[in-house]
């Protein structure tokens, strides 16, 4: 498991680096053949005047699945790693109890997995129902499909163009690279932009 930690505007430090690695140690007894874990830390002043701190975890596992949470806390930065850790532990569960649908097992853990992890700890906010788990559901839950056309564009014409969509992201042919790109608005109301790459 390749785990690697990095920080906007907060400092890394030995020991910051050294909780959270203890913090993920568990990851890959609960689920196996975790790859890789992204560990972002994010600090920032509000106008409150009070810190506001983030930690998000992303786990890429063998098969290509990705789980991702994200926890904001007051104040100190373990406080929304623990809250990250425990959201993954569920995050982990419902990818475990997750049944096979269509011959598409990509985001199913395996029967070999499952006999190799460990049970997740008892998380008291726990609030997943297992009871209605694994009832099989009669289709995908996909409730709209849409046929989008990909005109070749700048980035700057697709955000241009997203905003008159009055969209919050948006599937474009980036012209200067050839591959398809998603735009996304961010939270803090800048873009981000999601590039494929072949693993």
């Amino acid at each position: 498991m390749d785990v690697t930690i990095e920080g906007s505007n907060i400092r890394i430090s030995d020991e910051l680096e050294q909780y959270t690695l203890r913090k993920l140690d568990r990851l890959d007894r609960y689920l196996p053949r975790i790859r890789i874990v992204e560990v972002d830390l994010s600090h920032e002043h509000t106008r409150r005047g009070s810190d506001r701190v983030s930690a998000q975890i992303t786990l890429r596992h063998d098969r290509g699945a990705i789980l991702r949470a994200e926890e904001k806390a007051e104040g100190e930065i373990r406080i929304a790693i623990d809250g990250a850790v425990d959201k993954l532990y569920r995050q982990i569960q419902r990818f475990k109890g997750k049944r096979k649908r269509r011959g598409r097992d990509r985001f199913v853990a395996s029967a070999e997995e499952l006999s190799l992890a460990e049970d997740i700890p008892d998380v008291s906010d726990f609030q997943f129902d297992f009871a209605n788990a694994d009832e099989e559901q009669s289709g995908l839950p996909i409730a709209r499909r849409k046929d989008v056309e990909l005109n070749p564009m700048s980035e700057l014409e697709a955000i241009d163009q997203m905003e008159l969509l009055e969209e919050d992201f948006f599937m474009f042919f980036n012209a200067e690279t050839q591959i398809i790109n998603v735009l996304y608005r961010r939270r803090k109301g800048d873009y981000g932009l999601l590039v494929p790459i072949t693993p």
